[in-house]
């Protein structure tokens, strides 16, 4: 089977689109008015991409979706590949063995609790199901877009599952600081629980720093620390993938996620401080900008037909899982942190 050539005038044209939404996303999450909601960049992408392309968009398509399907993948896994820069094996160290547990046991369950309730009670396909998972139980629009690949979702199904982790993770950040008062917790212990269990990194520092910087550093770590397992997750899970569907030559082929295993690569690399700190600033200025793509592109391929046909049961089981990382999250931490 022959791909068809990148024709140079609409890649250039869609690369350009995505880019300048990506620019004015940028921009407006470094305002402090949406810095103070817990906004990102990722997120107001998009949602200016999903805007466009139900009205603009479709009139210019034939001139730019070279790009724009370019941004969708290829930036999209160099971009998750980058973002192991944010993360140093030594955060680890801070938390010690009691957030690894913590983080385990919070996706693993959060997962399987969406992938069974998804598929066997809500009906959902399993794709929209496991991409809900992820984004619930590792970090948000990130994950979604990071298995995306995996499980080889829809457009309009990876848009629905960010649209539901952006609502609660966005819930969250204001719920957790509120709640702190009753949680009996110390600021490192809720922290930790904040960390493992809100969706979006920029929540999580929300949350924290609504209670105090210390909170806000250990919740960060936490979530840096569960960041990270991502890359293992989606090894699994392609692994998982590939396994179903019959035995012997019925089966399909194991598709490693080099993407991921690059992922950790560059922790490694970001661990052992090989890079001028300077580098590595600019390193995750330009991971923003393609994941800022990536999501622009996604949107502008998003038709908001077809995510209202998911209805409401997406939604329905983004809730529960909320409520799960929320109860069953704060039984996970405090076991754990008892125990170990």
């Amino acid at each position: 089977m022959t791909t068809s050539p990148i024709r140079p005038a609409p890649f250039a044209l869609g690369l350009a689109l995505a880019g300048a939404i990506a620019a004015a996303s940028i921009w407006g999450a470094a305002l402090a008015a949406v810095q103070h909601l817990g906004i990102s960049a990722l997120t107001l992408a998009i949602v200016i991409g999903i805007a466009l392309g139900n009205t603009v968009f479709p009139r210019v398509a034939p001139f730019s979706a070279d790009g724009v399907e370019f941004a969708k993948a290829k930036l999209l896994r160099l971009g998750i590949i980058l973002y192991g820069f944010r993360i140093t094996f030594q955060e680890i160290g801070h938390i010690g063995w009691a957030g690894i547990l913590i983080d385990l046991l919070i996706i693993a369950t959060t997962f399987t609790l969406a992938v069974q309730l998804g598929t066997r009670v809500f009906g959902l396909d399993k794709q929209t199901a496991m991409l809900i998972g992820a984004g619930s139980s590792i970090c948000g629009a990130a994950a979604v877009m990071a298995t995306e690949p995996v499980v080889r979702g829809q457009a309009h199904k990876v848009s629905v599952a960010v649209a539901t982790v952006v609502i609660f993770g966005t819930l969250g950040m204001f719920v957790y600081p509120l709640l702190y008062p009753y949680l009996g917790l110390s600021e490192t212990a809720y922290g930790l629980y904040a960390g493992s269990t809100i969706h979006e990194v920029a929540q999580v520092v929300v949350a924290g720093r609504s209670v105090s910087e210390q909170a806000a550093s250990f919740a960060v770590i936490e979530k840096m620390l569960r960041v990270m397992m991502l890359a293992p997750f989606l090894v699994i899970l392609s692994s998982r993938i590939g396994n179903e569907g019959g035995t012997g030559a019925a089966k399909r082929k194991i598709t490693v996620p080099w993407f991921a295993v690059l992922f950790i690569v560059a922790a490694g690399v970001n661990s052992l401080h090989l890079l001028p700190a300077g580098l590595v600033a600019a390193i995750l200025q330009v991971d923003t900008v393609l994941l800022a793509m990536a999501m622009a592109a996604l949107g502008l391929r998003t038709h908001v037909g077809a995510v209202q046909q998911a209805g409401a049961k997406p939604i329905l089981l983004a809730s529960i899982l909320f409520l799960f990382l929320m109860t069953g999250g704060y039984v996970i931490n405090r076991f754990i942190t008892a125990f170990v």
